[in-house]
């Protein structure tokens, strides 16, 4: 492997080191034993559970072309699971609030399981239902487990602002160091040890389980809505009115799906962008580096949230002309730089200059996480939590949809072009979104949301 791929993580192992082994007694809050333990449980069922996740994602595409499905069935397969979270994966994970949050993350755990046991089945319409399965547990798995955390939280008395240094933990762990090790741990059981591509789908599958143990033993139920006189329809059409009503909500449903459906969009453009003419490139040892640079990202935002005078609004801004900004290079690269007509070979200059911007884009991943998981805590209401977070899933599920199916109609520099205006429009919404909160703010407070919210944004958090 190239010295260049060694520095670059080493450098960027070593500036998230210095972040997280910085920080004085002024940068650590003080909080008590039972948050703790509480912090401390939510870190590692989260952990698991995003390991059940991670475990499987470098081996999907490779097992399924090894039972023999070309590139057009397995991009079927895709989007069968894209749609499934569009479709079933919001019906299920809207019964959260109702049914309650800790069923409907036990519902995560079962569900995934099952999916990961199709994997066995080399017959296309078993690994169809796998995907369906898979579709749903992501739902699940992207609102039941914030929306217990938020609840619980806040049932329990804790301090509000301290809901950001779970996030913000639970982002480094689970989108990062976990996700690091979940790949090398993959590669070992399937290529190391030679247990082949189904291995890691099990090894997910045991981790699922462990964590769905410690869920039924430690954890409480909560709910949104519990009432019963309410049907999934009426919590439908309230969820829909309370994004019709308030703008601040529906600002921030936009604002998640156009940064989202840009990261998945970059999820299938990279290795192209990577290797235009079939460059030998390590993929795994670069996913390693993306995710530590989403390491670096959150380790970032739990210093940024830990200012009293900087709002999450403001700094986001930037964060993602920041992101529209890293996209713009595949473009730039190909005027600037002269692309090179040799097959094979390392990764070009061009590639190097992609590469750096990719990782910066990372980093960017990182920061939104906890940021936007502490605007939802701020803004959506406690009774339609779940429901409102699937129905933000809903045009980004669309939008991955339609991109898989004409990934291969446009050329490389018109997607990313199109992600960076995205991106762009996200920035100027996360404006109006911070113009809209301040206006919020200044109002009477008289309600207990919003006593919540204005109590969350009244002292500084440190780390």
């Amino acid at each position: 492997m190239e010295l260049f791929y060694y520095m670059v993580f080493g450098f960027l192992s070593l500036v998230v080191a210095a972040l997280e082994f910085s920080k004085t007694s002024k940068d650590r809050i003080s909080t008590t034993s039972a948050f703790n333990s509480f912090k401390n449980n939510y870190l590692v069922v989260y952990s698991l559970m995003m390991a059940g996740d991670w475990l499987q994602g470098p081996y999907v595409y490779f097992l399924y072309s090894q039972y023999g499905f070309d590139k057009g069935d397995i991009g079927r397969l895709f989007i069968a699971g894209f749609g499934s979270s569009m479709l079933f994966g919001t019906i299920v994970g809207s019964l959260a609030d109702k049914q309650g949050r800790k069923r409907a993350c036990i519902t995560y755990c079962i569900t995934y399981i099952l999916s990961c046991i199709t994997k066995h089945s080399p017959q296309y319409k078993v690994l169809m239902v796998g995907r369906i399965l898979g579709g749903i547990a992501t739902s699940l798995l992207f609102s039941a487990f914030e929306s217990w955390l938020v609840a619980e939280h806040f049932k329990r008395g804790f301090d509000p602002q301290w809901l950001s240094l779970t996030f913000s933990k639970a982002i480094f762990l689970g989108n990062g160091l976990i996700a690091i090790v979940s790949g090398l741990f993959a590669n070992l059981i399937a290529d190391t040890l030679g247990f082949g591509p189904v291995a890691p789908f099990d090894a997910a599958a045991c981790f699922l389980a462990i964590g769905m143990a410690i869920i039924l033993s430690s954890w409480t139920e909560n709910y949104g809505d519990p009432s019963e006189n309410k049907d999934l329809l009426t919590q439908f059409k309230g969820a829909a009115v309370a994004i019709a009503s308030d703008e601040k909500i529906a600002l921030l449903g936009a604002i998640q799906s156009l940064f989202e459906g840009s990261m998945y969009t970059f999820v299938f453009l990279w290795t192209p962008a990577l290797s235009p003419n079939e460059e030998e490139i390590p993929h795994g040892f670069i996913f390693a580096t993306f995710m530590l640079s989403s390491m670096l990202g959150s380790s970032i935002a739990s210093r940024l949230m830990a200012r009293a005078s900087l709002k999450v609004e403001s700094y986001m801004q930037i964060v993602f002309l920041i992101s529209a900004a890293t996209f713009l290079l595949p473009i730039l690269s190909t005027f600037l730089v002269a692309p090179s007509k040799v097959k094979g070979g390392s990764i070009s200059y061009g590639g190097s200059i992609q590469l750096f911007g990719f990782c910066i884009f990372e980093s960017c991943v990182g920061i939104f996480w906890p940021s936007i998981m502490k605007m939802r805590s701020q803004f959506i209401p406690e009774e339609a939590r779940s429901t409102i977070m699937n129905f933000f899933r809903i045009p980004l599920n669309i939008f991955v949809c339609i991109v898989l199916y004409n990934v291969n109609a446009f050329p490389i520099t018109v997607m990313f072009g199109m992600c960076a205006i995205f991106l762009f429009m996200a920035s100027v919404l996360q404006r109006r979104l911070m113009v809209v909160a301040d206006i919020h703010r200044q109002k009477p407070q008289d309600n207990w949301a919003s006593l919540k919210e204005r109590d969350a944004e009244a002292e500084p958090l440190n780390m």
